[in-house]
């Protein structure tokens, strides 16, 4: 069993030597400075999740994009995010994690200025690939430099459930200032964020974090990176095509086709990797194994859920960008205040129980959500994001905590790039597969009421309406009365996805439970044996 993660105290969390002592002042302050550093920078790219969903329907509007084109808004930022994470780690523990954590944090920033600049969607998807990248390096680096500037477990544990803390913070900023900025200034301000933040991370980082590298135990795989990248962007591109083309169409199975080609060379390449971009050797460990199935989930469920709930408040509902920033943040509250909260609750009860009760509050708070109207009141709505949050909260810290805390410490960089990257991956995907199901449901609804009103075509004019969320022209209908059908319509798809969404989380919350049940049942003392069992008969 994971050691239990104690709540935290930056205090409490200053590290000790190797050998028991404590630091000296001056290490203790450089050890404040990586904190600040680390948790600056995880900021940065939080703020980058969560602030661009809501700024997404403003987008489309400006740039007249269909729905399938704003999901490659956001998916390009998570598909380069988790394609490139596998070589983070490796890359981090050969060259240095000081220094590629400081190369990630100046990346992001252009990428940031890229998106702030961009006149047209190709550019902004650019500057959003370029971010992803870059949060490549950022993210998976933070938990490593954390590792290695705490070897100590319990303190290793305190720090981890600050970061975690500090990132639902981040969240909680992003929408609400995404929100106040795209209707004051516009949408290119939510990128320029991102520079003030990032310099503080850059300068504190060069300053406080101690450099460290392992050369030795780990090396690059650039054939499996690149397989990786491939098998990922297929895949992206087919469930994201499928929405305006249709399952069957030409380029959805040819990107099917390369991905089901370029998975089974992976496998291939990664059995004869000296050091394969997917430590195939660290699943044998059942514990990481199980840590990173979740975390895949916890990706797929919780953190595209934004973008799902972005388009709900926005384009079902009907609330502003700003009202929906607000509207928004019960989500990100419940998880930070159950963040903080963690090391206390999972010192008494251990981090299993916190993983399976974690998952298992996502997936009965997204099925509920699958009962979601135009005109669902915003305290049910609060309440079920509050539900979810807390959800988060317990899941993110555990996950992360068990996963690294199963991995050796010398392969930390590995370890975090690994999960980090399958999170990352079933964001993609889910932001892909989820958004494609919210359409396409919603395009049968609606076809189904214009067919029934008597409009010529009706199935066109659905793909349309539902696509560039606008009236077609020509509908014999009044835009009050089709805002009505398309919001309902929406509606439906937006429950579609969401129960799946839940049911995927139950799953894994059933896995984590059958687990916990079987390590208990393996851990009964045995029956007494041989003379022993003798006297109790007699």
């Amino acid at each position: 069993m994971p050691d239990p993660a104690p709540s935290f105290s930056p205090a409490a969390a200053m590290p000790e030597r190797r050998d028991g002592r404590p630091l000296p002042a001056r290490g203790r302050s450089r050890t404040r400075l990586t904190v600040a550093a680390v948790y600056l920078g995880t900021m940065m790219a939080t703020i980058a999740i969560s602030i661009v969903n809501v700024a997404l329907p403003a987008i489309q509007s400006a740039l007249g994009a269909e729905l399938a084109q704003i999901q490659w808004v956001v998916g390009s930022y998570a598909l380069c995010l988790s394609a490139f994470m596998l070589s983070a780690g490796p890359i981090g523990d050969r060259f240095g994690r000081k220094r590629v954590w400081l190369a990630g944090v100046g990346l992001f920033m252009a990428g940031s200025a890229i998106s702030a600049t961009a006149s047209s969607l190709p550019f902004l998807i650019a500057g959003g690939a370029v971010q992803g990248l870059a949060g490549a390096l950022v993210i998976p680096g933070a938990l490593a430099i954390l590792t290695q500037a705490f070897p100590d477990p319990q303190a290793r544990a305190r720090v981890i459930g600050g970061w975690s803390s500090f990132s639902a913070v981040s969240l909680v900023l992003g929408p609400m200032l995404g929100g106040l900025l795209v209707e004051h200034v516009g949408w290119p301000s939510i990128f320029l964020i991102n520079l003030p933040v990032g310099l503080a991370a850059f300068l504190l980082g060069s300053l406080g974090i101690a450099e460290s590298a392992d050369p030795d135990v780990t090396g690059l795989d650039p054939a499996g990176q690149a397989l990786s990248a491939v098998i990922l962007g297929s895949l992206t591109y087919a469930l994201i095509g499928a929405g305006p083309m249709g399952w069957g169409a030409g380029p959805v199975l040819a990107a099917f086709g390369l991905c089901g080609a370029g998975l089974a060379a992976f496998v291939l390449v990664e059995r004869r990797a000296a050091h394969p971009a997917l430590p195939i050797a660290l699943f044998r460990n059942g514990e990481f194994a199980l840590a990173n199935l979740a975390s895949f989930v916890l990706g797929f469920t919780a953190y595209s859920s934004l973008f799902l709930f972005s388009l709900f408040l926005q384009q079902i509902q009907g609330w502003s960008a700003a009202q929906t920033g607000w509207r928004l943040t019960p989500v990100f509250i419940a998880m930070a205040l159950a963040a903080t909260a963690f090391g206390r609750v999972a010192g008494r009860f251990g981090l299993r129980p916190m993983m399976l009760a974690g998952y298992l509050l996502i997936g009965v708070a997204m099925l509920a959500m699958a009962g979601f109207t135009p005109t669902t009141p915003y305290a049910a709505v609060a309440a079920l994001f509050a539900l979810l949050g807390i959800g988060m909260g317990l899941a993110v810290p555990a996950t992360g905590a068990a996963a690294m805390q199963a991995a050796p410490r010398e392969r930390s960089g590995v370890a975090s790039a690994t999960m980090n990257a399958l999170r990352q991956s079933g964001m993609t995907i889910g932001i892909a597969l989820l958004g494609t199901v919210m359409a396409g449901r919603a395009v049968a609804r609606l076809g189904e009421r214009l067919a029934g009103t008597g409009v010529a075509d009706a199935a066109t004019a659905a793909a349309e309406a539902v696509q560039r969320h606008r009236m077609p022209a020509g509908l014999p209908l009044t835009p009050e009365a089709f805002t009505g059908l398309l919001r309902g319509a929406s509606a439906d798809g937006f429950a579609a996805a969401v129960a799946i969404a839940g049911l995927l989380a139950l799953l894994a919350a059933a896995m984590l439970g059958l687990d916990q049940w079987r390590e208990r049942r393996l851990s009964r003392p045995s029956p007494p044996q041989g003379p022993a069992r003798e006297e109790f008969r007699a």
